[in-house]
C-alpha cells in the first residue's frame, strides 16, 4: 500500500501576514519548535527505528497517512523531518523530502518519473557523477539522452523542442561555475510540457530559488554548503507537493533514508548558512579579482567578475554570485601537482562548501568518474583548479594562494 506523504503546510512564522520573514531567521528557526521535546532548544536526535502504537487503528491510520506520526524509520524520521521543513521553508516549496546522499537525490528524482523511451536534455558541465548518469545509466535503460553545450540556450531549446520528458539543469555548474537563464528555460520546457529540475547545490537558497522561475523540482547536496562542516551526507528535494509526494514514495520503497544524526548535523550546520555564504561571497569575489590578475593563471571562472559569460544572468537571479570559483593554470597538471600542496589554508579534498577552504583538480574531485578524454570533452582542462572558499579572512587565503604562486615560480626557476 502506498504511504501518503507526511509533508507539513508552509508555516509563515510571523504574527503579521504582511511582512516576510528573511531567510536568515527562516535558517534558525524554520522546522524547529514543534520537534524539540522537554523544553530543549534543539531537536532531538530520534534513532529509534520503529514507533509503537496501543491502539491498532490509529497504527494503520498513521500508515496510511490519514494521521500524522511515523511507524518506520525507512519511511519518516521526526529529526529528519525538521531538516526536510528547513529546506522547504528557504526555498518557499510546498513540500520537501530528503535522502541519504545528493547524488540519491538526484538519482531517484530522475527515476521517480523516467520509464524507457523517455527524453531527456541537461547540459554537458553538470556535476561528473550526474553527468554518468546521462551518459552511461540511463542510455542503458532505453532512455535517449540529449547533453547540450552549457551556456547555449538557442542549442537547449532546440533539443527541448524536439521534445522532452525532463529538462535538466545545474546552474552554477561544478565545477566550471558557469550560469544558464532558468527563466528562459522553463518557458522552452512549458512549450512540451517538460518538467524543469534545477541542482541548486553550488548557490545554494540564500543566494538562489529557482522555484521562484517556475522550477518544478530543486535539488540539493546538502552535504556541501547547507551542513557546512564535512561531517555529514544528505540529499533534499524541494517542489511542489504533488511531485515531491511521488519522489518521496519512490524513496521510502527503494531505502535512500538520510539518516537522524545527518539530520541534525545538518539542522546545526544550516543555522549559520545565511553568515557563512555572506563571508564565502565576499572573500571569493575578491579571490576571484586577484587570480584574475595573476601571470601564472589562464583563466578565472566566477560569475561575479563582469567578464564571466553569464554574469549579467547571474546578477539577474542570484542574490550573491557564491562562494565557489575554479581557475585553470598556466603549466597544465605539473604546475597543479606543485601548486596545490604548497597551500596552508586549503584541505586539498574531494568536497566543497565547507567552514574551511578545500580544493582540488576535476580529475580527483567533481569529474574524477571520468576519463581524460571525456573531460576534454566536457570543456574541463586537466590544469582546472576547483576552489570552495571558506569563512577564512581573505586576505590571509590570499597570502597563501601569493606564497604557493611563489614557490611554484623558484622551483621553476631551479629546473632552469
Amino acid at each position: 500500500m502506498k504511504r501518503k506523504y507526511d509533508g507539513k503546510e508552509v508555516q509563515t512564522m510571523t504574527n503579521n501576514p504582511n511582512r516576510k520573514i528573511q531567510q536568515s531567521t527562516k535558517a534558525v528557526w524554520s522546522g524547529e519548535k514543534e520537534y524539540r521535546a522537554h523544553g530543549a532548544t534543539q531537536v532531538p536526535v530520534v534513532h529509534s527505528v520503529a514507533y509503537s502504537y496501543d491502539d491498532l487503528d490509529h497504527w494503520y491510520d498513521v500508515a496510511v497517512g490519514r494521521e500524522k506520526g511515523h511507524i518506520y524509520g525507512r519511511n519518516t524520521n521526526p529529526t529528519v523531518e525538521s531538516f526536510e521543513q528547513k529546506i522547504r521553508d528557504l526555498e518557499g516549496a510546498e513540500a520537501a523530502t530528503s535522502f541519504s546522499t545528493g547524488m540519491a537525490a538526484i538519482s531517484n528524482s530522475l527515476s521517480t518519473f523516467l520509464k524507457p523511451g523517455d527524453r531527456i536534455v541537461s547540459m554537458n558541465d553538470t556535476y561528473g557523477g550526474t553527468n554518468k548518469i546521462f551518459s552511461e545509466f540511463l542510455p542503458r535503460l532505453d532512455m535517449d539522452v540529449s547533453l547540450c553545450e552549457t551556456g547555449n540556450h538557442e542549442e537547449i531549446e532546440q533539443e527541448v523542442q524536439k521534445g522532452c520528458k525532463i529538462l535538466y539543469l545545474e546552474t552554477p555548474t561544478n565545477p566550471t561555475v558557469k550560469i544558464t537563464d532558468m527563466e528562459r528555460m522553463v518557458r522552452a520546457a512549458r512549450n512540451v510540457g517538460a518538467m524543469v529540475f534545477v541542482d541548486n547545490t553550488f548557490a545554494t537558497p540564500i543566494n538562489q530559488n529557482p522555484l521562484e522561475y517556475g522550477v518544478d523540482l530543486v535539488i540539493h547536496s546538502a552535504t556541501k554548503f547547507l551542513g557546512g562542516h564535512a561531517d555529514a551526507l544528505g540529499g533534499a528535494v524541494c517542489g511542489n507537493r504533488e511531485l515531491v509526494e511521488q519522489i518521496f514514495h519512490y524513496r521510502e520503497i527503494n531505502g535512500a533514508t538520510m539518516d537522524p544524526m545527518a539530520a541534525y548535523l545538518l539542522l546545526r550546520g544550516m543555522k549559520t548558512l545565511h553568515l557563512r555564504l555572506k563571508q564565502s561571497c565576499d572573500s571569493a569575489m575578491k579571490i576571484a579579482e586577484y587570480l584574475k590578475n595573476h601571470d601564472l593563471v589562464d583563466d578565472v571562472f566566477y560569475p561575479g567578475l563582469k567578464d564571466h559569460p553569464g554574469h549579467e544572468i547571474a546578477a539577474r537571479q542570484m542574490k550573491q554570485f557564491g562562494g565557489m570559483l575554479s581557475f585553470s593554470m598556466k603549466g597544465g597538471m605539473e604546475a597543479v601537482r606543485g601548486f596545490l600542496p604548497k597551500l596552508q589554508y586549503a584541505n586539498r579534498a574531494a568536497n566543497l562548501g565547507s567552514v574551511e577552504t578545500t580544493v582540488g583538480p576535476a580529475r580527483t574531485t567533481s569529474h574524477v568518474e571520468n576519463t581524460p578524454e571525456e573531460r576534454a570533452e566536457l570543456g574541463i582542462p586537466e590544469s582546472l583548479v576547483r576552489y570552495s572558499v571558506g569563512i577564512e579572512d581573505p586576505d590571509d587565503l590570499i597570502e597563501d594562494l601569493e606564497a604557493a604562486f611563489a614557490s611554484l615560480k623558484k622551483t621553476a626557476v631551479s629546473k632552469e
